[in-house]
Parts: C-alpha cells; sequence; structure tokens
C-alpha cells in the first residue's frame, strides 16, 4: 500500500508561552458527538518529571482546530500516558498512571523538582499511586472521581459486544508476575481478572519484558492484541489472540524486526482495514505504519508517516478516520533541536485505488 500524506504536521498541544512545555503520550479518538478528543500528558518540563497531568482537547472542524488543554486527571504525583475509549451511548474513559515520589527523586538533581516532590505525602501515594482513570457520562464534558485499574497501556481499555470494558494491561502491581493481563470491567465498574499472556522471547532465546499492549475486537469476536516487547537493546512487536473473551491467549509471534518500533496501536478503518501505527526507535526516528487485509494474519510494513530527525523522543501514535475516509494520526515529538517535545498530528489517505 501506499500512504499519502495530507498537508503539512500541525500541532495540537503545546504551551510556549511557558517552561511547561512539554507534551507526550497521546491517544486520540472520535466521540459519539462527532467530535474528536485528544488526550496527552501535559504542562510538564520533561520526560520525567513531577508535573504532568492527563490533559484533553477537543477539536469540532474535523482535525483542522483543537481547544486549549485542560487538566483531566491531575493528582500530586507525575501523571503519564493519555488514553481515551469512548462507549456506550455517551460514556467516555480517560486513562493514566503514574511513578512513585521515589522515583521521580532519583531521575533528578534539579531544585526546582525536588522543592515539589518534597511535598508529596504518603497519604498522597496511598490515595493516588496506581494506573487511574476518570469516566464521563456526557460526552466528556463533565468527570467522575479518580478510580484505578489494575493493569496499564498507554491507550486504554476497549468496549466489548456487551457494552463491557475489557483491560489487557501490564499489571500496576507485578508482585503477582509480570506478564500482560486480561480483566473485564462490568457495569459497575468492577474487574474481573480473565487470563493472561505469556511473556515473548527475543532473537537472542531470552525472555523478554512485555508491556504497553493495545487491543481490537476482530470481525468474528476474538480478540487481537500488539504488544511492546522490549529488553536491553531490543525492542519490537509481538502479537497475540485470543478466542475466548481473553481467558486464554495464543503464544506471541513476532510482527516487526528487532528494533522495528513500538509502542503499537491498532484501528479499523471503515473499508475493513487494520491499520497499526508505531512509534520509531531507530534511525529515522518518527512514526511508522502497517496495513493487515486478512485481521492481522500477515502485515504490509514499511511504511512512515512522520520522520524527526531530531530525537527518538517521539511517537505513541493514534488514528482516527474523518469523515471523508482520509485519517488522521496524532503523536509526540521534537520540532526542532533545543525545544521540549509537543502533541502533533499527520493527516493522510491511501492511494485511490488501493482499499
Amino acid at each position: 500500500m501506499k500512504v499519502i500524506k495530507i498537508g503539512d504536521v500541525q500541532t495540537v498541544m503545546s504551551n510556549p508561552d511557558s517552561k511547561h512545555n512539554y507534551f507526550g503520550w497521546p491517544t486520540a479518538c472520535r466521540l459519539q458527538n462527532g467530535k474528536i478528543a485528544v488526550v496527552a500528558s501535559g504542562f510538564r518540563l520533561g520526560h520525567v518529571c513531577p508535573f504532568g497531568k492527563t490533559v484533553i482537547s477537543y477539536s469540532e472542524d474535523e482535525a483542522c482546530t483543537y481547544t486549549v488543554p485542560a487538566p483531566v486527571i491531575d493528582t500530586p504525583l507525575d501523571d503519564r500516558d493519555g488514553g481515551i475509549v469512548a462507549f456506550g451511548k455517551s460514556s467516555v474513559i480517560v486513562t493514566s498512571f503514574n511513578n512513585t515520589a521515589a522515583f521521580q527523586r532519583k531521575s533528578t538533581q534539579d531544585p526546582y523538582y525536588l522543592s515539589y516532590i518534597d511535598t508529596i505525602t504518603e497519604e498522597d501515594e496511598s490515595k493516588y499511586l496506581g494506573v487511574t482513570y476518570r469516566i464521563s457520562r456526557d460526552f466528556g464534558t463533565t468527570f467522575g472521581e479518580i478510580r484505578k485499574s489494575p493493569v496499564s497501556n498507554p491507550h486504554g481499555p476497549i468496549e466489548m459486544s456487551s457494552g463491557e470494558l475489557l483491560w489487557v494491561g501490564r499489571p500496576f502491581d507485578r508482585t503477582g508476575g509480570d506478564f500482560i493481563q486480561a480483566y473485564i470491567q462490568d457495569k459497575d465498574e468492577e474487574f474481573h481478572y480473565l487470563g493472561g499472556i505469556e511473556n515473548a522471547w527475543n532473537s537472542k532465546g531470552e525472555e523478554a519484558t512485555s508491556c504497553e499492549p493495545h487491543s481490537i475486537l476482530l470481525k468474528d469476536g476474538s480478540i487481537l492484541t500488539q504488544i511492546r516487547v522490549q529488553k536491553a537493546g531490543y525492542y519490537t512487536i509481538f502479537q497475540s489472540k485470543s478466542s475466548d473473551g481473553g481467558r486464554t491467549w495464543t503464544k506471541p509471534r513476532q510482527i516487526l524486526e528487532d528494533m522495528g518500533g513500538v509502542p503499537p496501536h491498532l484501528f479499523r478503518h471503515s473499508s475493513g482495514l487494520l491499520i497499526c501505527t508505531y512509534g520509531r526507535i531507530l534511525e529515522p526516528f518518527g512514526v511508522g505504519v502497517m496495513f493487515s487485509h486478512d485481521e492481522g494474519e500477515t502485515w504490509d510494513i514499511g511504511h512512515d508517516l512522520y520522520v524527526n530527525p531530531v530525537s527518538n523522543d517521539c511517537g505513541y501514535p493514534t488514528t482516527v478516520e474523518l469523515r471523508d475516509g482520509s485519517l488522521v494520526t496524532v503523536f509526540y515529538g521534537t520540532p526542532s533541536e533545543g525545544e521540549q517535545s509537543i502533541i502533533m498530528q499527520q493527516k493522510w489517505r491511501f492511494e485511490d485505488d488501493e482499499i
């Protein structure tokens, strides 16, 4: 397939008049009322800092303009990785996670950072540490209280045909095992464990870390999950499939080449085509895309949506279909040398005769 870019890369979220102008790890989705929503971790100073908050912006004109980002999850901790999913008739869930004050303290010697970290109490951590989420019942206008999920992934859960939410992610508390686990969240917001995906092994025969998965429902009702798999000097995407609602899973198999890119985001175009976007962590840095015409059995890889010559601190792309059938992929990246990363987007389409 051939990717045709539409226009130049555009800014979605930034805060250029402030030192707090680092934004990262976004997710975009189409809401039930037609708006496009983008969430991310914003108003930060860097990749690890105590000031991150999960923020949201909306577009009412098909990703041409966006509202100023507003906080949805803003705990005393560093709120990272913004995920968003629209489900039901009007519900929207925004997800995030955070790190301990001790972890943040180890990552900096900056007195500005440390002076804030010193204000974080044990009570703050007890209340807020973990994988957090808030749910809106009015198309993302207002949100309920902060609650917690047992597992983390960058882009949030998916809606099942039952209307329940399926969370496939890495457990935040890994004392019970460090492998990808699936939970169903019922309509009372209670979590029920389903099953797990065995860890993948890299090309050297070593067990690797599985994290940052994303899932999608296939046409036959089965679940396809792609997973970031990593070990020192090794990053790539594997995938696994469940045909029984997430209780049992196939052995993960590698989809991209070694160091091909991470993490994945899966999306279905109205034509039926499966699309996976992911970040490239080797030069050329940026955003790659691959396609499947056979429900994920095979993938057409090797396509670039965005190339960033400045920094590998970029990626985490997600994709939304526009009303004319074209697409917009939202990601984060560093626009030029010496700048902080911001949220950007690239509109694109397929060559006319290729779907």
